[in-house]
């Protein structure tokens, strides 16, 4: 492998503003989704799939794919959300070897009532910040990003 193609000033720049504001927009929706609903980012984001799954269930690697979290992480949090009665772990019928995550009526009772101020707040921390024009071309350019990023597993057990 040859030299590295170090950043230059713009481009440096340009990343740390990404990175950055990607970190800060997350602590401020989670501190706040937290203060107002009790739930977590991490409760959140495994709330939202189920909630919009057929009868609110979804095999336990199908919700790990659409988190992007590798089967330990995952099997923490549904563990402390069980322990909240915000979910519930099934038998697959369909494969024994694999397992199911059901949302229960607690949990779609608190994804219901927190999802309002998530989106107020995704609306004022981001959306009300961007002009139309701005958000659609925000748009093209990070689906012109993620167009091209390699499909990756996150973790050798991913499939399983």
């Amino acid at each position: 492998m040859g030299e590295p193609q170090w950043l230059d000033k713009r481009e440096a720049r340009l990343w740390e503003s990404y990175r950055d504001t990607h970190r800060e927009l997350m602590r401020a929706l989670e501190a706040r989704m937290i203060s107002n609903s009790g739930l977590s980012g991490a409760d959140y984001a495994l709330l939202h799939p189920l909630s919009e799954a057929e009868d609110g269930v979804l095999r336990t690697r199908d919700l790990g794919r659409s988190v992007g979290w590798e089967r330990s992480r995952l099997s923490h949090q549904v563990s402390r959300m069980e322990k909240r009665g915000l979910v519930c772990r099934e038998e697959c019928a369909a494969d024994a070897r694999g397992s199911m995550v059901r949302l229960t009526e607690l949990g779609r009772t608190a994804i219901d009532a927190a999802a309002p101020d998530h989106v107020d707040a995704v609306r004022a921390y981001f959306f009300n910040r961007l002009t139309p024009a701005e958000q659609a071309q925000l748009t093209t350019l990070l689906d012109r990003i993620a167009a091209d990023l390699p499909e990756t597993c996150p973790t050798p057990d991913c499939d399983d």
